[in-house]
């Protein structure tokens, strides 16, 4: 599974208003594995940069004054993250603000347009994710990244690509963990590999504190059912070692 954790950094907090992004960051993971490919875009937004968001970002009119517009960004943009899942705190800010831009884009050039994103991609809410396994409590990413036992400390401002690592931290954290398995060179061949399942395979995870993993429990019908399984085990194994249930 192709996923993409990603935030947005813009000018303002309702694109109706006129407010744009001014960056991009995201980290790409296949099957809870990081890639290593990324993508990180200052954007200059075309318009004044509000000072309150500023005080949160940091990013102000100079910074960006020479980063290329939404429109020349946008087609590689998009063929990063186009049919992947999109994991986002908060995505209905982002995926707003996304769509707002390809929609600018498209009334302007014509032709195939892009987006909107929900149509070629899924999203996963982590915000939503989060209120459901804590409910009642703070689940700001920062607030998270103290639940998990996530080193936010580098984080003095907002930053689309820090946070979007951060991000992916706390998502593998709070859907049990990242697990990584290495092979040893040594065992090449497929007879030592079958006789030695064990041998040269290392297993780590990320630690989880008690009550951090969901308990799933059988139904009244699943359980009698293994239980009826079990006891014909039972009887198989009785006859086979020749004794009489």
């Amino acid at each position: 599974m192709r996923q993409i954790i990603m935030d947005t950094e813009t000018t303002g907090i309702d694109p109706k208003d006129g407010h744009r992004i001014v960056e991009i960051g995201a980290v790409e993971m296949i099957n809870r594995r990081f890639t290593g490919r990324t993508y990180h875009q200052y954007i200059n937004p075309e318009r004044h940069i509000d000072a309150e968001v500023v005080a949160i970002h940091g990013i102000d009119d100079a910074k960006v004054a020479n980063e290329p517009v939404f429109a020349q960004i946008a087609d590689e943009f998009w063929a990063f993250i186009e049919g992947a899942e999109l994991v986002i705190h908060n995505a209905p800010f982002d995926v707003g603000f996304m769509d707002h831009e390809f929609g600018r884009l498209n009334q302007q050039r014509g032709g195939t347009p892009l987006g909107p994103v929900r149509q070629y991609c899924r999203v996963l809410d982590t915000l939503t994710m989060a209120r459901e396994l804590h409910p009642g409590q703070r689940n700001s990413l920062d607030a998270l990244c103290k639940r998990y036992d996530i080193d936010n400390g580098h984080r003095v401002l907002h930053g689309a690509l820090l946070d979007s690592e951060i991000l992916a931290d706390v998502y593998l954290a709070m859907t049990g963990g990242q697990t990584a398995l290495t092979l040893d060179s040594e065992a090449s061949s497929k007879e030592q590999q079958a006789n030695s399942s064990s041998e040269g395979l290392s297993v780590q995870r990320l630690s989880l504190s008690p009550g951090q993993l969901r308990v799933v429990r059988p139904t009244a019908e699943e359980h009698a059912a293994h239980q009826a399984k079990c006891q014909a085990h039972k009887l198989n194994w009785f006859e086979e070692s020749g004794h009489n249930a």
